[in-house]
């Protein structure tokens, strides 16, 4: 897979592309099931395939620090494309003349004049340019003149659920992990750099991997049951904490903090990801350092308890 930084950066396709557009945010069955859509098309017309992401995502832009939660940053999400059949993936920065696009332009300038594309997959609620008033019939009606041919991929469902981001952000700020690994094809995981924490949890005899997760927010808060991978090809079981700790004065950024069971390692500077399986409670404020100690413990047997009856 090629991963292409911007418009001033993109190759020349002199035979065309087949193209979707999203923010494929999860990269979920739905997601999944429109980019072997996307694959086959290229094999049959024999052409390369490419994916169109924005970032920041445009509600991100529009709507700051309100904007949904996100399931992936980007570079979690570049990570789980690259598993997937897809040529390329360009990286759109969205700003406001990209906002201020009359969908018109957007299709003759971007789609057709940068990207040479020739056919188009895009999702049944897609919508585009000023006031968002490009959508698929417009697609359709400009493909006709400019020779590119469109077709629209249907809602991936689930028995009567239809399989989105949102219904998946729903489900985790629900604490229904269930739903959400079932929609997203896998445990719901967050991954992340190890980094240098205040070093509290070992003084409290229980040593933590610290992840700054570098969001503006997260659909998940609490303590869960978790397992961990990127270090020696294993999966290690162990308890983590998803909030700004309360009992600890200082920084409301959140933090991923993750204790890992029968671990000894200098992971500092390592990739790591982690997969939540089975969320414990509520993050709480302890009047002591002595209270948060005696809960920490009683985490971790839950979450032990939870592992040994899971197998």
């Amino acid at each position: 897979m090629r991963l292409i930084r911007g418009f001033s950066n993109l190759p020349a396709f002199p035979k065309g592309c087949i193209l979707t557009i999203g923010n494929f945010d999860g990269v979920h069955l739905g997601h999944r099931a429109v980019i072997e859509n996307l694959a086959m098309r290229g094999r049959e017309l024999n052409l390369p395939t490419a994916i169109m992401l924005f970032e920041p995502q445009p509600l991100e832009y529009f709507l700051a620090d309100n904007a949904p939660s996100r399931l992936m940053r980007l570079r979690e999400k570049i990570l789980a494309l690259n598993e997937l059949p897809i040529d390329n993936v360009v990286i759109v920065r969205f700003n406001r003349m990209l906002a201020n696009y009359e969908p018109e332009e957007f299709i003759d300038a971007i789609l057709v004049k940068k990207l040479n594309v020739k056919h188009l997959v895009i999702g049944d609620d897609f919508h585009f340019g000023k006031a968002r008033r490009g959508n698929f019939n417009l697609l359709k009606e400009q493909g006709t003149q400019l020779g590119f041919t469109i077709e629209k991929s249907t809602s991936y469902r689930l028995g009567d659920l239809r399989v989105s981001s949102t219904r998946i952000r729903d489900a985790l700020n629900a604490d229904d992990l269930t739903q959400a690994k079932q929609f997203l094809g896998q445990d719901y995981s967050i991954c992340g750099r190890v980094a240098q924490g205040d070093k509290l949890g070992r003084t409290l005899g229980f040593p933590t991997a610290n992840i700054k997760l570098l969001r503006r927010n997260t659909p998940i808060r609490g303590v869960f049951a978790v397992t961990m991978t990127g270090i020696d090809n294993r999966k290690f079981e162990g308890v983590a904490n998803v909030g700004i700790r309360p009992t600890i004065e200082g920084s409301h950024k959140v933090i991923l903090e993750t204790h890992l069971f029968d671990f000894n390692q200098d992971i500092y500077g390592r990739y790591v990801s982690v997969q939540f399986k089975q969320k414990l409670r509520h993050e709480m404020r302890f009047a002591s350092l002595e209270q948060l100690q005696a809960q920490i413990k009683l985490d971790v047997d839950a979450a032990k308890a939870f592992f040994k009856h899971e197998k």
